[in-house]
């Protein structure tokens, strides 16, 4: 494949990813205050909560299989991707390595970063498969936990969804059924085509700039909002103020 131009930002994805970033900040601050003691025990497992962070998550994940065709879908820009996906899985590796210090067993093995670092690989592959092909394994992704329930329990296949084992890490978000959004918004993508309307640059305001802002460093927002909510919740329950 050839090389192509990096394509310029497009307002609507990344403010897209800053409201999926303020979302994802409102859980985990609920899921702070669980941990302190402000909220009920078992609040964010409630329906509804575990319902808001799966759309949180599967937000996220589908824009990234969105921004993979559009970066790449015309001709994979390898220095690019691979640069991408070295920071992507070095704050995977990061993540894994400062959950199982703070957290112990409940550490994060496989949490969105390694979903999307995965997935990114596997979208290499349908870059140039025809649409209801990519669609057909969004699908198949989607349905495969269930199809082979029970028949794969084994300790190594843990990581892929796949097995019926209970997990306990704070955060898992495994290849199955994780690759369905991811393919989802690669076939969305391809669909409309990287002309579409939808993915023209628009002229940039002053408040649409900052609106975007925390979407264009979404991982360095990941990396760092429990860093500031978690002292910040213990801070403010410490003083009695929550």
């Amino acid at each position: 494949m050839t090389k192509t131009a990096a394509r310029p930002r497009i307002l609507w994805i990344d403010t897209a990813r800053t409201v999926a970033l303020l979302a994802m900040a409102v859980y985990h601050t609920g899921f702070d205050l669980e941990l302190f003691g402000r909220i009920p025990p078992g609040t964010m497992m409630e329906p509804g909560w575990r319902l808001f962070a799966r759309l949180i998550a599967g937000t996220f994940i589908a824009l990234a299989g969105l921004g993979l065709y559009l970066s790449h879908g015309q001709g994979i820009r390898w220095g690019a991707f691979w640069r991408r996906f070295a920071r992507i899985a070095g704050a995977a590796l990061l993540v894994t390595l400062g959950t199982t210090y703070l957290l112990g067993d409940e550490y994060i093995f496989f949490g969105i970063l390694h979903s999307i670092a995965l997935s990114s690989l596997v979208g290499l592959l349908f870059l140039r498969m025809p649409v209801p092909v990519t669609l057909a394994a969004a699908v198949l992704a989607l349905i495969l936990p269930r199809l082979v329930a029970g028949h794969l329990d084994l300790p190594w296949l843990i990581w892929t969804g796949l097995t019926t084992f209970p997990v306990y890490a704070v955060d898992f978000v495994p290849p199955f059924p994780w690759l369905a959004p991811f393919l989802a918004g690669l076939a969305l993508a391809k669909a409309l085509g990287p002309g579409h309307p939808l993915f023209h640059p628009r002229p940039q305001t002053r408040a649409s700039r900052i609106l975007g802002f925390p979407g264009r460093h979404s991982l360095a927002f990941y990396l760092i909002h429990q860093l500031v909510l978690f002292p910040l919740v213990y801070g403010l329950t410490w003083l009695g103020l929550i």
